[in-house]
């Protein structure tokens, strides 16, 4: 079905021409078309040779191989063969149209794009910068841009033979175009559902990115080669005893068995803190039978004879993913080992190792292969950022399934909250939505949701804007829509304030500012509120257009406009009259940092935040503002981990200590009992200290630091 490892270890090998041919012509039927392409391959490429030393034309013959093992269609074959073609010889898209046909140009072209756009956006190797934001971009591109699903699995099976040569070229381009597979194309075959694809083009990009780590893992399961495979051989004869006794014949099922592949094994380690010892899932074995209803049957058994971990249970098969995966997977004890059972049906089998290349694979075999879960391929409104959370979600998250009301099924990531599943049935229903019933129960939006939950959204009139709540859903969709809202909600805002400091600092009528606004025929400018510099240059300009003008000429004489700087409790006020105090209203509570807003009232300030639905009542009401933002501190945020000697009084003293060093604290957490003398602390603070060796040094003489990071350096 899929490339075996072995087929993978004899692709690396083959170097020459006549093997890599021989080896074409066992894995697709040499139709004439494909003969001709092959010939029109070799003459095309054959003055030149690849790093190694090796005639190029062997990688485009190899490319081909595996594109036919794969999906068994000509043109993508073909396709593959003369991938290269337009890109590397004076060839053009027009002819390989005439001398081919025009399915066969349509995919050499977009396989030409996806390297016009890789030249486009990807940082080139001889630079030092991070690879990571312009590999994101990039494989954003391909998704937006690539109409043709097929050119994406043709150049995923073009990556992989690279990655299998990739010890011929230097060690820093070995670095660059692993970590592009790592963040570009493994998560695409993810997305295309090709699994058995994704973790090679992991593994191989990880054993040229975590040397190290993969050295541990491989010494591990080296080391424990024999105990691994007696265990798995144990509980899979285990397995077909009890099927074979409960009915089943051996043609009924088939039992494979596998350990997790290595960069997963090392994620599992990463995000879960644990040794490859405490991995759950690292053995494993999948149950291939003819029918759905046979795998529940053998689910049953399974749990009956083995005990289950129950809350690894999931049923992919009643809840497909977005892809078309369809598993039922269970965890279970057998002699004191864990193991990760997977059942399916032999369809399904295909589905879940070809993905989208199970369609063409398998196209003769009046399969039930579902591509409509390919329209969620493409994210095209999303920034690179939020792209990436998404992806992240899409690969590094267990996923789970709520339902709504009706029945109907919607995967999201673990930890989503009721608002993530209110933007997942519909953006409109996310917008407005303002309460929710989680299994007939009143929830606050912001709850997580559970697998299996019925969810209802109760949902108002008008859209709900809500700013501070952006952190707290998880997915991307949720997240775009909520900053889209706040943001058009913080230009109306600003739009308002610009009039009122406008119209305050030159003690002029509001409608008339509104009025020299629209002559100029611009927008109000909504940076005014947050831009000094520009706030100044508006008077200027304001003072000039009405010079012009005789009856203001004895105005201007007596009104300077000059705007003065004042610094009260925190925050810097700029206005052309006298300000003494600053008051901070109680009915928003504005915390340094937060979007401020100015209402002046005789010589006082009283400051709210800008989305205060109190203060929005005196912006309707245009009363007088003016420039307020918080105070300009050169200030750094830390996060530290120290420990502390377990007595009486010694974390009060530390933290007196730090008062006299003027450090802010914004969280602390103390740690369990590390032993009978010391116990860990965690603090976040804030200090005017930039050198962080400098405070390292100063804040070691009252505790022992452990971990001491800047987390508003993003290099940290």
């Amino acid at each position: 079905m899929e490339l075996s490892q072995i087929q993978i270890d004899k692709i690396k090998h083959l170097k020459d021409v006549d093997s890599a041919s021989a080896y074409l012509f066992t894995q697709i039927e040499k139709t004439p078309l494909l003969e001709k392409a092959y010939h029109y391959a070799i003459e095309a490429h054959k003055t030149q040779v690849r790093k190694s030393g090796e005639p190029y034309i062997v990688h485009p013959i190899l490319v081909a191989s595996i594109v036919a093992s794969i999906t068994n269609d000509s043109s993508m074959a073909i396709a593959a063969l003369l991938h290269d073609v337009v890109e590397d010889t004076p060839t053009t898209i027009e002819e390989i149209e005439t001398i081919f046909d025009k399915d066969v140009a349509h995919l050499v072209q977009g396989l030409t794009k996806i390297d016009k756009i890789r030249d486009a956006e990807l940082i080139p190797s001889s630079s030092n910068e991070r690879l990571v934001v312009s590999a994101l971009s990039f494989r954003k591109m391909l998704l937006a841009s690539i109409q043709d699903v097929r050119v994406l699995v043709v150049k995923l099976c073009d990556r992989l033979h690279n990655m299998l040569t990739l010890d011929a070229l230097q060690e820093h381009k070995q670095q660059r175009i692993a970590e592009e597979t790592l963040v570009v194309y493994a998560p695409i075959a993810h997305r295309l559902g090709i699994s058995f694809l994704k973790n090679i083009l992991e593994d191989l990009s990880f054993s040229y990115l975590f040397k190290e780590e993969k050295h541990h893992i491989d010494n591990y399961l080296d080391t424990n080669y024999h105990a691994i495979e007696m265990r798995l051989n144990e509980f899979k004869e285990s397995i077909s005893k009890l099927l074979l006794s409960h009915g089943f014949c051996e043609d009924d099922v088939e039992i494979l068995s596998r350990v997790k592949h290595k960069y997963s094994i090392y994620l599992k380690m990463q995000r879960k803190g644990v040794s490859i010892d405490e991995v759950l899932d690292l053995l494993a074995v999948r149950i291939l039978a003819k029918d759905a209803v046979k795998c529940y049957n053998i689910l049953g058994l399974i749990h009956l004879h083995f005990q289950p971990l129950s809350s690894r249970f999931k049923d992919y098969i009643a809840v497909a993913k977005d892809n078309g995966y369809q598993t039922l997977h269970t965890t279970v004890f057998h002699k004191s080992a864990i193991f990760e059972v997977q059942i399916r049906t032999f369809e399904m089998h295909k589905t879940a190792e070809l993905g989208v290349a199970a369609h063409w694979k398998y196209k003769s075999g009046g399969n039930n292969i579902k591509l409509d879960w390919l329209d969620n391929l493409q994210y095209q409104n999303e920034s690179v950022e939020d792209f990436y959370e998404l992806i992240k979600n899409d690969l590094y998250s267990e996923d789970i399934a709520v339902f709504s009301p009706s029945g109907d099924p919607f995967t999201l990531p673990r930890g989503a909250v009721a608002l993530d599943f209110a933007y997942a049935v519909h953006s409109e229903i996310g917008n407005k939505a303002e309460g929710v019933l989680i299994n007939k129960t009143k929830v606050s939006l912001l709850t997580e949701v559970k697998n299996g939950d019925i969810v209802k959204i109760i949902t108002s009139e008008k859209l709900q804007t809500r700013c501070s709540w952006i952190d707290a859903v998880k997915t991307s969709r949720a997240q775009t829509n909520m900053r889209l809202n706040c943001n058009a909600r913080l230009r109306e805002i600003d739009s308002k304030i610009t009039l009122n400091i406008v119209a305050t600092a030159m003690g002029l009528n509001h409608s008339r500012v509104k009025e020299w606004f629209e002559k100029k025929n611009q927008e109000i400018n909504v940076n005014i509120p947050s831009d000094i510099d520009h706030f100044r240059k508006v008077i200027a300009e304001y003072k000039i257009a009405i010079s012009k003008n005789s009856r203001f000429r004895r105005f201007l004489g007596t009104h300077k406009f000059k705007l003065k700087s004042n610094i009260i409790s925190g925050v810097e006020i700029f206005s052309t009259s006298s300000v003494h105090n600053v008051i901070f209203d109680y009915c928003c509570h504005p915390k340094t940092g937060d979007q401020i807003m100015g209402f002046l009232d005789k010589s006082k300030v009283h400051v709210h935040h800008k989305m205060c639905k109190s203060a929005a009542k005196d912006l309707d009401a245009k009363k007088p503002m003016v420039f307020v933002r918080w105070e300009r501190k050169n200030v750094y945020n830390y996060k530290l981990i120290g420990s502390l000697h377990n007595e009486k009084g010694a974390l009060a003293k530390f933290l007196t200590y730090l008062a006299r060093m003027e450090i802010d604290i914004s969280s602390i957490e103390l740690g369990k009992d590390n032993d009978e003398y010391t116990k860990y602390c965690e603090l976040e603070f804030a200090s005017k200290e930039e050198n962080l060796m400098t405070l390292s040094a100063k804040i070691d003489k009252k505790i022992k630091v452990i971990h001491l990071i800047r987390t508003d350096d993003a290099y940290k």
